[in-house]
């Protein structure tokens, strides 16, 4: 009898482990998948909303990429009254528009991340509602006061040009310098040189890539657009830069 108990009491043996269960990538690609549904539904959710509200998504989908985003309030958005139908139109036109832009922007990043150590320096994008600014330190495009590009420079200004044709967009080189006088033969103020490298960079752009002049231009405002102010020589190198910005072709911007 007590050998029976003893057979009822004992446990049954535990099974050997073995290689039963999912195999670990399929944890990694199914938060892949959940990602991408997640993705999608936001886009769906787009559809859905006023302009003011798409706007505001967008604005947080770019703050988590790092980019800025300058919005300007417009009087006849805040009194504009339409039907549900206009309205969704509005807001399609507009995703497509600021989903391009956001897609310049990540190219541009990617770009910036391939390009030499010293190149990288001062380099930056940035974005507002009509177009993106790529910007590049003045240090690494010329020579020092001069207008006389680097043989390095090309990495900087070939990557305009792959961007511009890509996408359809117009271009305004802005050529920017700190508040430090500069008076040479050739460039006897800040203007004129802020000028002259807006311009050479543009030549270079139009004539070995082919963009079309009309859809360019180039502009210096030497001083008078600091990015940061004119404390620290590490700030006036800061200031020192050529922006390239890239726009939606029916703006016209400066």
């Amino acid at each position: 009898m007590a050998k029976a108990e003893e057979v009822i009491r004992r446990k049954p043996p535990e099974d050997p482990p073995g290689d039963e269960g999912l195999p670990p990538w399929m944890a990694t690609f199914a938060d892949m998948v959940t990602l991408l549904l997640c993705f999608f539904v936001l886009l769906l959710s787009f559809a859905q909303q006023s302009e003011e509200k798409f706007r505001d998504a967008l604005g947080s989908l770019k703050g988590a990429f790092g980019v800025k985003e300058v919005r300007a309030v417009s009087d006849e958005m805040a009194q504009f009254n339409t039907s549900s139908e206009a309205t969704e139109k509005m807001a399609s036109s507009i995703s497509h528009d600021q989903r391009m832009l956001l897609s310049v922007v990540m190219r541009v990043k990617s770009m910036i991340e391939k390009m030499d150590v010293k190149l990288k320096e001062g380099a930056g994008v940035s974005a507002d509602r009509d177009g993106v600014v790529f910007s590049a330190s003045s240090a690494a495009l010329f020579k020092p006061y001069t207008a006389e590009l680097r043989p390095e420079a090309s990495q900087i200004l070939d990557a305009v040009i792959k961007v511009l044709k890509d996408y359809k967009l117009n271009l305004v080189v802005r050529g920017h310098t700190d508040d430090r006088p500069i008076h040479t033969a050739k460039y006897p103020s800040n203007w004129e040189l802020s000028a002259a490298r807006a311009a050479v960079a543009l030549d270079y752009i139009v004539n070995k890539g082919g963009f079309e002049i009309n859809r360019a231009k180039a502009v210096g405002y030497a001083d008078t657009r600091p990015e940061v102010p004119n404390d620290t020589e590490a700030d006036r190198l800061k200031n020192q830069r050529v922006e390239f910005y890239m726009h939606m072709p029916q703006r016209d911007a400066w």
